[in-house]
């Protein structure tokens, strides 16, 4: 996400911050570059413009060129700027009680709208809100079924106790423009059936297009005006660049968008549209979607995004997914487990099904400071972890209970039922035993157990996590290399 931008905007930050002295040369050489990174991520040239120009008057301030440390400065006022550029961080949705909150949904044809929704009734569902999710697009064939198998799967598989509905009358699917009168119907029936089964939301999935035009436009005002939603928010495509933020524009003219939701920021992203799309709309970054999954829209944080771009990490971010997915008493009895050595298969496995549900680990590792640039162009392998668990599973209940009844003849039928090989299942149970003395060490050595857990995971890393070797371009962690001891 945002590769290209991230490596340009950090070598230039960086260049800065080793000099010892900052002067008006240097800041504008390392402003060039900034310069010619943000229009190669297709950010829009006024937009460019304004963010420099910016930079270069606050950074030649006395503040930063009187500073005993101007690199540490520099990073700051560009953290700031960008920043700027993309809040200020707002309230994401405003739910009004009594129900239903109404939100409008609307986008061109390919941006992920219909999946964008199933998104945010998931994401309501978490926050404990109940959702009808209302299919008013009555003309890209198939788009209500399409939305109902969304809808259905979310209700069945996101986490949360609230209710998610289905309101849809396919009966209704007209030709394109001659729906417009079908679609108002559809959302006032919809907002019936929200009020006399106290829905708390009212989510409304409308038409989109492939381009702008007046058909879709009058239908989107008709059904503003029949249901007067409280939020309007538009779905963006983000690898559509300068067309994106054109299109969320004419939105923005035409129906006083309320809020942005970015898709695909998980792809080979230029970026130009995060950046660019509050400056020209006016309208807030509401949320951003990062994967295929339900759980794969976060709210969007400017300052969490500009500390990604500049390689500084997203930690907060990364806290907040692992609180989702793990129960603290849960957390408390498997520490204690660890400590105590009774640390099992079974719960690795757990772990590692929590750690999926995080996201992708490319995602996981680029959250970490300084780890992000390093990702570059590297092939993190997704399917390691598979490998992982289908020799764990390919175990027998007791087998994972004490992994020390596996010998010879148990290693083969498990790499038979597993479809690895011998060595892979001998190398997960050395990295399990490692992993099961590490806790140890960690839960009852204090800082000396801590340290040297640090030493043997800088020599063998965690199973399915390895990092590759140097001059690798893939990681794998079934294949993570330990150092082998000499026999006597």
């Amino acid at each position: 996400m945002l590769e290209g931008l991230s490596q340009r905007l950090g070598a230039a930050v960086k260049s800065l911050s080793g000099q010892g002295r900052i002067t008006e040369r240097n800041v504008r050489d390392a402003m060039a570059d900034v310069r010619r990174g943000l229009i190669e991520a297709d950010v829009s040239l006024p937009v460019v413009e304004e963010f420099c120009a910016s930079v270069t008057e606050e950074a030649l301030g006395e503040k930063v060129l009187q500073s005993l440390r101007p690199g540490e400065q520099m990073v700051h006022v560009v953290h700031t700027k960008l920043v700027e550029l993309m809040g200020p961080v707002e309230s994401h949705i405003p739910f009004v009680d009594p129900g239903p909150t109404v939100v409008m949904v609307c986008g061109l044809q390919g941006t992920g709208k219909t999946t964008t929704c199933g998104k945010l009734a998931a994401w309501m569902k978490r926050n404990g809100k109940s959702v009808l999710v209302a299919a008013a697009d009555l003309q890209r064939p198939a788009a209500v079924e399409q939305l109902r198998l969304t809808t259905e799967g979310v209700a069945e598989h996101a986490r949360g106790d609230a209710k998610v509905g289905f309101h849809g009358e396919p009966e209704r699917c007209a030709a394109y423009g001659e729906a417009v009168g079908e679609a108002v119907t559809v959302c006032m029936n919809a907002m019936k059936r929200a009020r006399s089964e106290r829905w708390d939301v009212l989510l409304i999935d409308t038409a989109g297009r492939l381009h702008i035009d007046e058909a879709l436009m009058g239908e989107l005002r008709g059904v503003q005006r029949a249901v007067n939603p409280h939020s309007i928010l538009l779905v963006v495509d983000a690898m559509a660049g300068q067309d994106a933020v054109n299109a969320a524009a004419t939105f923005h003219k035409q129906l006083e968008v309320d809020g942005v939701i970015l898709t695909k920021l998980d792809s080979d992203t230029r970026g130009g549209a995060a950046l660019s799309v509050k400056s020209v709309t006016g309208a807030p970054i509401r949320f951003i979607g990062t994967g295929e999954k339900y759980d794969d829209l976060e709210a969007f944080h400017p300052d969490r995004m500009a500390g990604r771009i500049l390689g500084m990490g997203d930690v907060v971010s990364l806290v907040e997914k692992a609180q989702e997915e793990v129960d603290e008493e849960e957390a408390e009895a498997l520490a204690k487990k660890m400590a105590e050595g009774r640390f099992t298969m079974d719960d690795f496995l757990k772990q590692i099904r929590s750690l999926r549900r995080m996201g992708s680990m490319k995602s996981l590792l680029g959250m970490l400071p300084g780890v992000g640039s390093m990702l570059k162009g590297m092939d993190v392998d997704e399917g390691a972890l598979d490998s992982v668990e289908n020799v764990a599973k390919s175990m027998t209940k007791a087998e994972r209970a004490d992994v020390s009844v596996m010998n010879k003849s148990r290693v083969r039928r498990v790499a038979r039922g597993s479809g690895s090989g011998q060595q892979d299942v001998n190398r997960l149970l050395k990295q399990f035993d490692m992993v099961k003395k590490m806790s140890q060490q960690m839960a009852g050595g204090g800082m000396k157990g801590r340290m040297q857990m640090a030493r043997q995971m800088a020599g063998g890393g965690m199973p399915g996590m390895g990092l590759p070797s140097r001059g690798s371009t893939k990681t794998s962690g079934v294949k993570s290399k330990f150092k082998k001891r000499k026999r006597r």
